[in-house]
């Protein structure tokens, strides 16, 4: 075989491995709607399902325009480069259309729009039952397409700052997506209020219970087989050489399964023990042993990273359950889970692999993944808040109460899951609109 047919075998190698792990993170977004359907009560089950279908056809485009320039832009901070990289991820450049010299752009690009779509999936599940469909598809978008992806350039680009200058490592982005998605939807929430009859007089809150648990254990089980397509995607295939991580240091796919698999399985043991069995945020321990271990899959010995799992399985129920008391209605407890526990897994990368080599820029310390963690979460929860309470004050974000109380579905979606079961109280919504309608009241 000539050298010229071997490049050639190989970047058609190349482009089939990120092809089948963004087809498996598409398996992320059926479970985040399993998992919302069944979280939400049988009044609302459409409009989350919708919110689903509409974050991936906002967040896709709109990283196609903007997303991927900011990342190759913006790895300095604030002000964007216009250097060869940058300028080829425009949205006209050749690079971005179906390019035969190009077989890398259009994959690696996919994989990062899916894991924009992932941000937004996030948020999705927190604002169930009260926020406007308009309104999360804005958020949506901003997230997925400017938020998520300039923290990427930070903490994920080979050149980016916090790299550079702070040694920060992040391989499977438990800070780079979960956190900022996590504080994003904390700042959202901060506006978005909680739902109508959620907490008592005193504060109390009130259980508002799933109408379908085997659903949303269906629904964490898809988004446990889409993040292997999710981690997949982290890696870099280096034709004829080594797996990369995004930094260029070397890895295998085999740490990633060892660390993964033993950092979820912790994760369920942790949950299981914290919250004494409670089926929900038990499984939910998985999703969070992935991330605990997600920022040093690549650096971890398999037992350690079960310990790491385990930590954040066990930290998640017991932080979700004082968000809940101190008036933070996270019916999926995705704040929790991604945002704060996606702050440990880059913390812990400090405190167990600190020492370690970079590529580019100093080694691994405690300082720098401390730091690079505050900065994700500033990143996500400043904007998340600004935003969404430019849309409270413009009465843009939640809808109207009377709305809330006979679900969504009726108000908002041209279609009845359950139509034989349809609550004789449904079709008293329409004179209510009309009336507040005439009166000029929202």
């Amino acid at each position: 075989m000539t050298e010229e047919a071997f490049n050639m075998l190989g970047n058609v190698n190349m482009e089939i491995y990120y092809w089948w792990s963004i087809a498996l993170m598409f398996a992320i977004h059926a479970g985040f709607l399993s998992l919302e359907v069944g979280v939400s009560r049988v009044k609302n089950v459409l409009a989350s399902s919708v919110k689903n279908f509409m974050a991936l056809a906002i967040v896709i485009p709109t990283f196609y325009l903007v997303g991927w320039w900011i990342y190759n832009a913006f790895p300095d901070g604030f002000i964007p480069r216009f250097d060869e990289a940058s300028l080829a991820a425009l949205p006209w450049s050749e690079n971005m259309g179906p390019n035969v010299a190009d077989n890398a752009t259009g994959v690696f690009w996919g994989a990062f729009a899916l894991f924009s779509a992932t941000t937004a999936s996030i948020l999705s599940g927190t604002v169930i039952e009260r926020i406007r469909l308009s309104a999360f598809v804005i958020l949506a978008g901003i997230l997925g397409s400017v938020i998520w992806i300039l923290g990427g350039a930070w903490g994920w680009h080979p050149e980016g700052w916090l790299l550079t200058e702070l040694g920060y490592h992040d391989v499977g982005a438990s800070g780079v997506v979960h956190t900022i998605a996590g504080f994003f939807a904390l700042g959202v929430l901060f506006n978005l209020g909680s739902r109508i009859g959620k907490y008592k007089k005193d504060g109390t809150p009130n259980p508002i219970l799933p109408h379908n648990l085997p659903s949303a254990f269906l629904g964490m089980m898809l988004i446990f087989v889409g993040f292997f397509g999710f981690l997949a995607g982290c890696l870099i295939f280096i034709v004829g050489g080594q797996w990369e991580t995004i930094y260029g240091t070397p890895a295998t796919l085999s740490s990633f399964a060892f660390n993964g698999l033993m950092g979820f399985s912790g994760g369920i043991i942790g949950a299981y023990l914290s919250s004494k069995g409670e089926p929900f945020w038990t499984i939910s321990g998985g999703l969070a042993g992935f991330i605990s271990v997600g920022a040093g899959l690549d650096l971890y010995y398999p037992g350690l990273a079960l310990v790491i799992g385990a930590i954040g399985g066990f930290v998640a129920y017991l932080l979700g359950s004082l968000l809940e008391r101190k008036g933070v209605d996270d019916p999926v407890g995705a704040i929790s889970v991604h945002g704060f526990i996606g702050f440990w897994g880059v913390l812990a990368v400090g405190i167990f692999a600190s020492g370690y080599p970079n590529v580019a820029g100093p080694e691994i310390s405690l300082f720098g993944q401390a730091l690079g963690a505050i900065v994700m979460a500033a990143l996500g929860f400043i904007p998340g808040y600004g935003i969404s309470f430019i849309m409270k004050k413009l009465n843009a974000l939640r809808i109207p109460p009377e709305v809330e109380i006979v679900g969504l579905d009726v108000s908002e979606i041209p279609a009845s899951a359950f139509p034989e079961g349809i609550p004789a109280t449904a079709g008293k919504i329409t004179p209510i609109l009309e009336k507040k309608k005439v009166s000029g009241e929202e």
